[in-house]
């Protein structure tokens, strides 16, 4: 699949416009925003005209899934991205985007420059296509086209913004094409907060199509499906090396790790349905575990992180898996002792703050404190759900400050209040703390790419947190040498001395000031 041959389909015969299913049941043209709306439309217009073209029962379920906090939104990239990678990270699935020419070439862009080796097919649209309801047989047409069994086992077809907002009608598309099953997923920025939980809208939407699958009849079983044990299916992205860290733990249950969802191919989402437990590592997948708790799967969350993480954990899916008391205490005993040297021998001394937005960052703390860190704040982009109530309250009652869908401000703020010796946060945070001359860390890239789980997570982060917070002294150092170099009035770049002019700035402090009495003046309530 190559995007030419989808974009190609703008310059193919105009036919009528497509007729769409409206909530009451009449068919009517497909509506689009007013001219010069876009994606540039502010969200609430953006919400007004999706529910105007249809589309309120798909967003009163995302408001339902994903509840935002008290502030707008989390500050992140394009949620889409979340599914996109998802879709790219499968084998034998074709991803096909339909949004603004913008959106689309700045998410394909990001995709590759994370790894993604496969092409993001694209179907453009003009106010003509999107208001004569031309767009949806474009789409229509693409998948059609793209439908290659031998190639393709799913197509994944996912509406952005604009096309969300105009009621384009991915339902109506066949489930499948020549043995190609379809999805048609909605991910607007507008109704998904984060990126992370647009991977659960597409994960869920899989999950969805092959339970039904597996409740009409037999399916082939993955090829990775090898352990005649009963399963834990792991619910959540997490480092290549904790499923088998994972798979060790649970030998001892005589359990087997079973699939990670979001998967890499077909077949694993019946390896997952079919699990004994299923482990919310990321609680934050509200769609997925709607689907296994309709296959009837009990649901665990938390992970196995330090020594009364794992030890909690390993009793908590033994006994939802209804392992004999006597084998859950055998493992209890026995990785407490290993992860309890492992964490001996790897003490974390200092304050951190942290934040993120991957949906592990409770996770991580949990594992920083039981290390000897003294962690003061975590924020998460991501809402609080009953599956990260464990954590939550384990973290509370050792007096951690735990702010879910928190905000950028919220997280400086916090950096600035506890004066860490060390922040690890997003990148805007990172840098609020190299301006401070205070150690920091990409959450991202050096901490959630590392192991957590189990003896190899003990340990993991001690190296590379106990090295940075020990760079201190050249933070220091530097901030000396450079002190006054770039600040006030010698910002920017000079020869010599800058000519300060005092008496333009006394007349520039005059006249803010005249305009805040001015502004006081009128917010001033007036007698009858």
């Amino acid at each position: 699949m190559t995007t030419r041959r989808l974009t190609l389909l703008e310059n193919r015969e105009r036919r009528p416009a497509a007729k769409v299913e409206t909530g009451a049941g009449v068919a009517a043209e497909a509506p689009a925003l007013k001219d010069g709306a876009g994606c540039h439309a502010g969200k609430d217009q953006m919400r007004a005209a999706a529910a105007a073209a249809g589309q309120s029962e798909l967003l009163d379920q995302y408001a339902k899934d994903y509840p935002q906090g008290p502030h707008d939104q989390p500050q992140s990239m394009c949620p889409a991205f979340g599914s996109l990678r998802v879709g790219l990270r499968m084998r034998r699935t074709a991803t096909i985007l339909s949004g603004s020419a913008c959106c689309v070439y700045g998410l394909s862009f990001t995709s590759h420059f994370y790894g993604a080796k496969r092409s993001v097919g694209y179907v453009p649209f003009n106010s003509e296509t999107l208001v004569t309801g031309k767009l949806f047989e474009d789409i229509k047409e693409a998948v059609e086209l793209t439908a290659d069994p031998e190639k393709y086992d799913t197509i994944v077809i996912t509406n952005l913004c604009v096309p969300t907002a105009s009621g384009v009608p991915l339902r109506l598309l066949p489930d499948e094409i020549n043995g190609v099953r379809i999805i048609g997923i909605d991910v607007p920025g507008f109704g998904v907060p984060t990126h992370a939980e647009a991977k659960d809208v597409l994960a869920g939407a899989m999950l969805a199509y092959a339970r039904k699958e597996a409740e009409s009849g037999p399916v082939r079983r993955a090829a990775s499906d090898t352990a005649d044990l009963p399963k834990v299916t792991l619910l959540g992205e997490m480092f290549p090396a904790d499923p088998v860290v994972i798979g060790r733990l649970l030998e001892p249950l005589g359990l087997a790790a079973g699939a990670v969802v979001p998967t890499r191919e077909w077949r694993e989402l019946y390896t997952a349905l079919d699990g004994a437990v299923v482990a919310a590592v990321h609680p934050f997948y509200t769609a997925s575990i709607r689907e296994f708790e309709a296959a009837g799967r009990p649901i665990v969350g938390s992970a196995p992180v330090g020594v009364e993480g794992t030890d909690a954990w390993l009793k908590a899916i033994g006994e939802a898996a209804n392992v004999p008391a006597s084998r859950i205490d055998a493992a209890r005993n026995l990785f407490g002792r290993v992860i309890a040297g492992a964490m001996a021998a790897k003490p974390i001394r200092g304050r951190i703050t942290l934040s993120g937005y991957e949906g592990s960052e409770l996770l991580v703390a949990r594992l920083l404190v039981e290390s000897g860190a003294d962690v003061r704040y975590v924020g998460t982009a991501l809402p609080r759900t009953r599956w990260s109530d464990p954590d939550r309250e384990w973290l509370e009652a050792r007096g951690v400050q735990v702010q879910f869908r928190a905000s950028l401000e919220q997280d400086i703020a916090a950096f600035r209040e506890y004066r860490p010796d060390l922040a690890i946060g997003t990148t805007p945070v990172v840098q609020k703390a190299k301006e401070a001359a205070i150690p920091s860390l990409y959450f991202t890239n050096l901490i959630s790419a590392r192991p957590l789980m189990g003896p190899a997570g003990a340990g993991s982060l001690a190296d590379v947190v106990n090295a940075a917070i020990a760079g201190q002294s050249r933070f220091d150092e530097m901030k000396s040498f450079f002190e006054g170099v770039g600040t006030g009035d010698t910002a920017g770049v000079w020869r010599g001395a800058p000519d300060v002019h005092p008496q333009f700035r006394e007349h520039q402090n005059r006249k803010l000031a005249a305009r805040a009495r001015q502004a006081a003046n009128l917010e001033a309530p007036t007698g009858c």
